[in-house]
């Protein structure tokens, strides 16, 4: 086998991937605990050559000083390649806004410019959403990663890598489960949201787009594809007596009428399969801790995901009993961590490398990503389809005043 190291280039310097001493996400963190030494940072791609500087000075006087010892700093993609030459690319890491990716156009292409530059070697890893467009345009980028069958890139859900999921798609599929229906809720805890773009639908999306493509997207995960023909959706909002919420550092009352987001969100539909799904997203509670749940419901059992953030747990109720639920919980079980040790082995196993080993007593880490851009996509449709019913159910409401 070749060298043991892993090579891997950053597009994007943000919170995402770096964090900021706040947020619970930071994939360069997990990277440099999965890896330990194998990792070699070989590049960071950010407009923003202050914010690289920054992010290698920090990591200079940390644990891992070495495998940023070489880390050159970009602007653009272009410019990483003349850079780097022939310095072989394991892992190229793009995590820049999505208003940057997501469409054919140049400049908001990244997706396609990276595959461009540095081929098709490398094993991408792109965060979501797909885009900060309609549907139409990722679409677009869809067909032209379908011709490149070497291609191997896939999409951050990282929920999908938790354990608790990954037995309870384990418990469906060893029972031979039919799924009957997934009702899901995800409650945002709203009042110490300091982003003003949050609030405006016309900039990130709205919530079902922005948070709630999460759960749509597991619901899929574990219930199969939608039939998009069958979607309604109905809303809160603010200008309905129940709908007055106090957020606390945002002026929400400078944001135009018709682009303030929902104080809740719900809607239903039918899985291909016939399975009934149900999902509400609200924008409610008070604090910093946000509160989800998602239960499956199949001939003789219920199956309860519960807190995936924070403490994530699986409750099964099952013909064994109707008094006790078996109760699965699995220390430091890190949706982040899980998924990024999947991209890396698939890494490891295409370019030839020592596979990627970590600690696994329970045997429930995949060694493969499990969403592709053309699977992603379906979730963005998805959730497209609900912001658009949310808005034409508003429009009606306001309708009525």
């Amino acid at each position: 086998m070749s060298s043991e190291k892993i090579n891997i280039l950053f597009i994007g310097a943000g919170t995402i991937t770096f964090g900021n001493g706040i947020v619970l996400w930071n994939h360069s963190v997990r990277l440099e605990r999965i890896l330990g030494d194998r990792q070699n940072v070989v590049g960071i791609v950010d407009p923003s050559a202050t914010r690289v500087s920054e992010i290698l000075q920090e990591k200079a006087a940390g644990a891992h000083s070495k495998s940023y010892a070489k880390a050159k700093s970009f602007r653009t993609v272009e410019q990483a390649k003349a850079g780097l030459g022939d310095t072989p690319v394991d892992m190229i890491i793009i995590a820049a806004p999505p208003f940057h990716r997501g469409t054919v156009n140049p400049g908001k292409d990244l997706e396609l410019e990276a595959i461009k530059h540095f081929g098709t070697k490398p094993t991408y890893f792109l965060e979501k959403p797909l885009a900060a467009t309609r549907p139409s345009e990722p679409a677009k980028v869809a067909k032209v990663l379908k011709q490149k069958p070497d291609l191997s890139l896939g999409i951050g859900y990282m929920m999908r890598y938790l354990k608790v999921v990954q037995k309870a798609k384990q418990i469906i599929e060893q029972n031979n489960l039919k799924v009957m229906a997934v009702t899901a809720r995800y409650a945002m805890a709203y009042q110490k949201s300091k982003k003003p773009h949050w609030w405006m639908k016309s900039r990130e999306g709205g919530p079902v787009i922005e948070q709630g493509t999460h759960f749509c997207d597991l619901m899929r995960y574990l219930a199969g594809d939608v039939d998009l023909d069958t979607v309604q959706a109905t809303t809160l909002e603010h200008f309905e007596p129940v709908g007055q919420i106090n957020p606390q550092f945002v002026e929400e009352h400078k944001i135009d009428d018709d682009d303030r987001v929902p104080r809740i969100t719900s809607a239903f539909w039918k899985f291909k399969t016939g399975a009934v799904g149900n999902f509400v997203h609200a924008v409610a509670l008070h604090g910093a801790r946000f509160s989800n749940e998602i239960t499956i419901f199949a001939d003789g059992y219920q199956i309860r995901l519960t807190e995936l953030y924070t403490t994530p747990t699986l409750h099964v109720r099952s013909p064994e009993s109707d008094t006790v639920e078996k109760v699965y919980t699995y220390p430091e079980d890190d949706s982040f961590f899980n998924e990024l040790t999947a991209f890396l082995s698939t890494s490891a196993n295409r370019n030839n490398k020592k596979p990627v080993i970590i600690d696994d007593p329970d045997n429930l880490n995949v060694n493969k990503f499990l969403s592709s851009y053309e699977d992603a996509l379906k979730t963005f449709e998805l959730t497209w389809k609900i912001r658009d019913l949310s808005d034409e159910s508003a429009r009606k409401l306001r309708a009525k005043l």
